[in-house]
């Protein structure tokens, strides 16, 4: 009988700290027609990638020594350090904001403390909170003990002002995203912005 062994996924090196991942693990880099290093979040862009981690760090380091040059053997146009990192976490924290205002417009939204609190109470449990960075202690930590108390996931990111400013509304300190095909997409993309900036 012929063993049908699963598939690894494909995997590439990080050019600053060389450790081996998975590809969907790290961020990748292409080559404009200009020679321009721009980063390929999509892993769509056409032509030989360069990967680093998903990390600041691992990324700045890559500039610093010039690894892009190596890894594509020819000079190319990049940013400088600051500016490239910089950039990407633009990038990054952007697709968060892209697909939370995607979640709102299709109605899988609900913002503010007190909605936010009951929907975690209710019996459609939402399939992710997400808490402002500058809410105040008390109300952060209310809403992130009720989330952990209803085995919701919960993470930290943006302003209250940025959530409202996504809803179309004033400030608010919390936002949940109803059960969904939201859900998945939108952790991942907040838990890479996060990696990045190295707060996980």
């Amino acid at each position: 009988m012929v063993r049908i062994g699963v598939a690894e996924k494909p995997q590439r090196s990080c050019l600053a700290c060389k450790v081996s991942k998975n590809k969907d693990q790290l961020m990748r880099f292409v080559l404009t027609p200009q020679f321009e290093v721009l980063p390929d979040l999509d892993f769509k862009l056409p032509g030989r990638g360069a990967y680093t981690c998903i990390s600041r760090e691992c990324l700045a380091k890559t500039v610093i020594t010039k690894q892009f040059k190596r890894s594509f053997k020819q000079e190319v146009s990049v940013m400088q350090p600051d500016q490239m990192v910089e950039y990407v976490s633009h990038l990054l924290f952007d697709r968060i904001i892209s697909l939370i205002g995607l979640a709102n417009k299709a109605g899988n939204v609900v913002g503010g403390g007190s909605m936010v609190s009951d929907a975690l109470r209710g019996k459609a449990k939402p399939g992710l909170v997400l808490v402002a960075s500058d809410v105040s202690g008390a109300i952060g930590e209310k809403i992130v003990n009720i989330a952990d108390f209803n085995k919701v996931t919960c993470r930290v990111i943006a302003t209250k002002d940025e959530f409202g400013a996504i809803l179309g509304k004033a400030p608010r300190s919390a936002i949940a995203i109803k059960s969904g095909g939201f859900v998945a997409s939108l952790l991942k993309a907040v838990d890479k912005y996060r990696n990045f900036l190295g707060e996980v």
